[in-house]
């Protein structure tokens, strides 16, 4: 007979796949009308394509494409590519780049796993002489990151400071939140923008003073869905603009529901926020 904990363990990760089948998560179409709402409110936004187990590379590759379409004539706005659904296709990679350039958007690559870290950066290296502006994620928890951020620092290449969901195989750093701002402080002084994406209101502060001291252009980057009234309002105070990822696709509910589950904590967080404490 299963035990109470092995019914609530089963029912914990079966929920994610109910709440997909139950709650459709947005397309192309949707992603973008959020984006102009964004935009209405002067706000920037990143779009982000969470695709099915299932799909094939070429799949993937056509939504992207389809947002770049989409968000067209819409400057300031971002593509977050996934590389590994691409299975790291040059080709695939290069259609999204044409496509996002002609829209006029930037195309930045997300972070993944330390095993496509590697991938993704040569990726980005290859791409940047024709495409200039296409970017990457520096995860702080990692310990590979200060090559990485000194790999691109003097690049065009747009680089987005996070703190990192996957852990370094070898062992995390022992400080994630200082280690975010020993990168922040070694991308200073670059001419590509960074863009600091937390929801810790004292880091986003920190990190973004640094490289506005250096004038390195900078923004306060957020997820749709977390809160965010106090990041915002640090952004505000120091004149730099916000950008809000705005994630969609089938594979969008899973993972949030997924992580949701995982971070028994947000309700607190939100009311903190939401009162504007720590």
């Amino acid at each position: 007979m299963a035990s109470a904990w092995s019914i609530l363990r089963d029912a914990r990760y079966a929920l994610p796949r109910q709440v997909e089948r139950l709650a459709p998560a947005p397309g192309v179409q949707a992603a973008a009308r959020m984006v102009a709402r964004l935009e209405r409110r002067g706000l920037l936004g990143t779009v982000g394509y969470f695709n099915g187990g299932e799909e094939p590379a070429a799949q993937v590759a056509a939504t992207d494409m389809a947002v770049c379409q989409a968000l067209g004539g819409a400057r300031g706005h971002c593509l977050a590519v996934k590389a590994p659904p691409l299975g790291f296709s040059p080709a695939h990679l290069h259609a999204i780049a044409q496509s996002a350039q002609a829209a006029g958007i930037a195309m930045v690559f997300d972070a993944h796993g330390p095993d496509h870290a590697q991938a993704t950066l040569d990726a980005v290296e290859a791409l940047l002489p024709g495409h200039p502006g296409t970017g990457c994620a520096l995860p702080a928890r990692w310990q590979r990151s200060m090559a990485d951020a000194a790999r691109f620092r003097d690049s065009g290449a747009r680089l987005r400071l996070v703190k990192g969901e996957w852990a370094d195989p070898q062992r995390d750093v022992d400080d994630v939140s200082g280690n975010f701002l020993v990168l922040a402080a070694a991308l200073a002084g670059r001419a590509a923008p960074v863009a600091v994406a937390t929801h810790d209101p004292a880091l986003a502060r920190a990190a973004l003073e640094l490289l506005l001291a250096a004038g390195t252009p900078c923004e306060l980057e957020q997820l749709r869905g977390l809160p965010r009234r106090r990041t915002t309002a640090v952004a505000r105070k120091l004149g730099v603009p916000v950008r809000v990822y705005v994630p969609f696709g089938p594979g969008w509910w899973p993972y949030a529901v997924d992580k949701a589950l995982a971070r028994p904590y947000l309700p607190i967080w939100a009311l903190k926020d939401w009162v504007g404490r720590d």
